[in-house]
């Protein structure tokens, strides 16, 4: 009990800070607007390495992205009993298509244990946890934190409608870099799957998850909001 009640401590600590961190409000179309429009002149992580990046830069962010890809998708499968009709069975099929589409080795965490493991690094699940700074681990505990409670569903679909939106743009960058670098064939693999996959997805977590999920309860649009804010200021 003791154990639980620090958790849970340190869980309202962390949304917090979340919380104080974004502007909140209820507008989710302009969230989703801004999502879609590509910058011409990124500063994010993928243009600064499609601009000048070097091969050791690249292994480096692998290395931090290991935390979350090597259970992509998990945190995220919490929510499915958390939903009902359109939002779930289109929650389901992004699900799905994450887990390899009934195919082992297309399952997205293998792929990205195939992408370490060609880039020489450890493939190992939380193979990285004790080297990577806490601005790294926030990132997956607050997808963890979300999926653990039932009344954060909404802000859940938020966060992953972000991820999934906004990951297409971002593989496509990441593959110009590797082959500008010729890296190895299993690390395009990975990148090349996402500009694919995500780009559908895109659509399912728009207008069938979160639209509805918000025909059923349209009280949680906030929460949605606060979602999709919460994803863009931790990953920043």
């Amino acid at each position: 009990m003791d154990l639980l009640r620090l958790r849970g401590a340190l869980e309202r600590a962390f949304l917090d800070r979340v919380r104080d961190g974004v502007a909140g409000g209820t507008d989710l179309d302009a969230e989703l607007e801004a999502l879609l429009v590509e910058p011409v002149d990124g500063s994010g992580l993928s243009h600064q390495l499609r601009r000048e990046g070097t091969w050791e830069q690249v292994r480096e962010l692998f290395a931090h992205r290991s935390i979350y890809q090597l259970k992509e998708s998990d945190p995220q499968a919490w929510v499915i009993p958390r939903l009902t009709g359109r939002a779930k069975a289109a929650l389901v099929t992004v699900e799905y298509n994450e887990f390899g589409a009934g195919r082992a080795e297309r399952v997205h965490c293998r792929l990205f244990a195939d992408l370490l493991a060609a880039a020489g690094l450890d493939a190992r699940y939380g193979g990285y946890v004790e080297t990577v700074p806490g601005s790294t681990l926030a990132v997956v505990n607050l997808m963890s934190y979300l999926g653990m409670h039932r009344t954060h569903r909404a802000a859940l679909v938020g966060h992953f409608a972000a991820g999934e939106i906004a990951s297409s743009p971002g593989a496509r960058r990441m593959l110009q870099v590797l082959e500008r670098l010729d890296a190895p064939q299993a690390c395009r693999t990975f990148y090349s799957e996402h500009v694919e996959a995500d780009a559908v997805h895109e659509q399912l977590m728009r207008h069938e998850v979160i639209g509805g999920l918000l025909d059923e309860e349209p009280e949680l649009r906030g929460e949605v909001v606060f979602g999709i804010q919460a994803a863009n200021s931790v990953d920043g």
